[in-house]
């Protein structure tokens, strides 16, 4: 159902072995974000708060809590933790978000977001070797994928947050989020290698 890496459960260990810590299970709760990118919310609780249609997993050495819904959303999924220049902690890589065929990004909205993705943010980014591809548009949500030496950068947080979407944003304030659905760990060639 769920897999740890020994690196991250290395991690989840270290913190459980700590004084009064004994006594408690790791939740992970799938919340928000984006269909194509949810956010993973790791939290350690009493054991016993755990609710009757809670899924408890026994991972040889500590527990994970899920609610249902979010088992069902997690299954298959392999948990690491990972270190890079600019973040450090655990992620998920979940088969069940695989892309789906992307839809013809049609609308005024998605014609601007890709005016700007094609004569502002690629042309900025081609000296790393990145390009930056809008994968979809939802009423005024922005969906892009890093590929080339932007996937699996360790600067692509920071150049997803302080350059793509501050160009978008300015040129259309319209825009409401804009999430990064990039698998990272799939990056072969990254700019700046995580560490």
């Amino acid at each position: 159902m769920l897999t740890f890496t020994e690196t991250a459960r290395e991690m989840v260990l270290s913190y459980l072995g700590q004084p009064g810590m004994e006594s408690l299970a790791l939740r992970i709760s799938v919340n928000g974000g984006s269909p194509l990118a949810p956010d993973y919310e790791f939290v350690l609780v009493d054991e016993g708060e755990t609710a009757p249609e809670d899924i408890v997993l026994d991972m040889d050495g500590f527990k994970v809590v899920l609610n249902a819904e979010s088992a069902k959303r997690i299954e298959g999924s392999t948990v690491d933790y990972v270190q890079r220049l600019t973040e450090e902690g655990f992620e998920v890589r979940n088969p069940n978000l695989a892309p789906a065929p992307r839809p013809a990004l049609n609308g005024p909205l998605a014609e601007r977001v890709a005016t700007i993705i094609s004569e502002r943010i690629n042309p900025a980014i081609a000296a790393h070797g990145g390009h930056i591809a809008l994968v979809d548009v939802k009423e005024n949500d922005v969906y892009i994928e890093m590929s080339g030496g932007c996937q699996g950068c360790g600067m692509a947080r920071i150049t997803l947050r302080q350059g793509i979407e501050r160009m978008i944003r300015e040129a259309l304030p319209e825009v409401r989020s804009i999430y990064d659905v990039t698998d990272h760990a799939a990056g072969m060639n990254p700019y700046y290698q995580a560490t």
